[in-house]
């Protein structure tokens, strides 16, 4: 399938749903966000579409793409793929994909932005799992190439094949995974990440040798302290736990990492993490 469709719905504003609502409405899609507050959301894809035109990357001038996004509480029953991007818990997760089900029609595709909880679970309060894909995007969306698809052990092959060719609509490379704790993405990259905090923990080196250790020596556009800033520590902590309970004792979080959450380090977002993010 080439191109994008052309109606999306993408529930959920915050910097993930605000990144793949721009994406697609770069590609040409007409997209709605579902977001109660529809003005940060709105300021987020805004924002976005500025870095991106400054950087050369639109073909259109950021307003013209901007008018093809739409801020409500209400889903259009006329979206041909629902993009699930809420916080990364379970039961609103489930809760979000039902509610999105009824409204759309029997043909649309629903899918989830999450980066580790089981597709095979969420689907269970489906319909029509057949419908029902993992699509992982990855933070920032605009500038990220990589979309991990991930089946689920019902999902039809027609919409895995869909799926990554939507993401290759994008201009973004899809990778296919079947449905497992952490796919392939975050069961690597959450193992990295907590053995540079562990690192960190135990005085190994500071955070910035450790991170200009795997920049330079092996090549990693960004090290794991730095990339645990930016995904949040209270969401590399959520995904650890899951990984934890599921694949055992090597994904158990760092005393570290939960205290710095505990205190409100959460990284960028907070403008602490194992960074100073205050300027940024």
């Amino acid at each position: 399938m080439s191109g994008v469709p052309k109606r999306v719905g993408v529930i959920g504003g915050g910097r993930m749903g605000a990144g793949i609502a721009q994406v697609f409405a770069v590609a040409g899609a007409v997209v709605t966000v579902v977001e109660p507050d529809a003005d940060a959301a709105r300021a987020r894809i805004r924002a976005g579409l500025d870095r991106a035109a400054e950087r050369g990357k639109l073909t259109e001038d950021a307003a013209t793409v901007l008018g093809r996004v739409e801020l409500t509480r209400d889903l259009p029953a006329d979206a041909e793929l629902v993009i699930e991007a809420v916080p990364e818990d379970a039961s609103l997760k489930t809760q979000v994909l039902a509610a999105a089900e009824k409204v759309v029609g029997d043909d649309a595709v629903l899918s989830t932005n999450t980066s580790s909880l089981s597709i095979a679970g969420l689907a269970e309060g489906l319909l029509r799992p057949g419908r029902f894909v993992g699509m992982h995007f990855f933070n920032p969306v605009p500038a990220s190439e990589l979309v991990e698809i991930v089946v689920g052990p019902r999902t039809a092959q027609a919409v895995g094949e869909a799926a990554a060719g939507w993401a290759g609509a994008l201009g973004k490379t899809a990778i296919v995974v079947r449905d497992s704790p952490g796919f392939a993405t975050s069961r690597l990259g959450v193992l990295l990440g907590l053995e540079a905090i562990r690192m960190l923990e135990e005085g190994v080196a500071d955070a910035a040798s450790i991170d200009r250790a795997m920049e330079l020596g092996y090549r990693h556009p960004m090290g794991p302290l730095r990339s645990t800033d930016l995904v949040g520590l209270d969401v590399r902590l959520a995904i650890a736990e899951h990984l934890h309970r599921e694949l055992g004792d090597r994904f158990a979080p760092p005393r570290l990492l939960r205290d710095k959450v505990a205190r409100g380090e959460l990284g960028r977002k907070s403008g602490q993490g194992f960074y100073s993010w205050e300027a940024s």
